[in-house]
């Protein structure tokens, strides 16, 4: 059914395609911090294994979010990790696993690129997109993230 919500359907096609390319992203710095959450060890580990944890529960509701969002839009949602792979920008390192100082280090790189994605696709979504509720929804998204990148960078300071 064709969606009359005020939006045009290149507009939603284009709102579409940028939530798919923020759904990989999400999904991949997910994979991440579950990796490190598994793989942590030293000094200060359940300190370390419980943050990486509450990072990756916020994403997995934002994961929901985005998905659902995609849908609200007429959208059908990806969910391979080879259609992630193909979209996402946050880079993987397979059989890398870096001391506790260097997964925060890149935990942190991998939150700032987030960002940095997110407060251009805001600006799309609402001057060229003309859809304000997914300008809205990604500045919610960009201020967790931001968040999530405050907290590692206060233990690298």
């Amino acid at each position: 059914m064709k969606l009359q919500i005020g939006i045009s359907q290149e507009h939603l096609k284009n709102s579409i395609s940028i939530l798919s390319s923020i759904l990989a992203n999400e999904m991949t710095l997910y994979v991440k911090l579950r990796k490190f959450h598994w793989n942590v060890s030293g000094e200060s580990f359940m300190e370390f294994h419980k943050l990486f944890e509450s990072q990756y529960t916020q994403l997995e509701a934002s994961i929901d979010e985005i998905a659902e969002r995609i849908s609200k839009l007429g959208g059908k949602t990806i969910g391979t990790m080879k259609e992630f792979s193909d979209l996402t920008i946050i880079k993987e390192s397979p059989n890398h696993y870096p001391s506790q100082k260097d997964m925060v280090k890149e935990l942190l790189e991998d939150h700032e690129t987030v960002i940095v994605h997110l407060r251009k696709d805001v600006d799309i979504s609402a001057e060229e997109n003309k859809d304000a509720g997914t300008a809205d929804f990604l500045t919610g998204l960009m201020e967790a993230h931001e968040t999530m990148a405050w907290t590692l960078r206060r233990y690298l300071e």
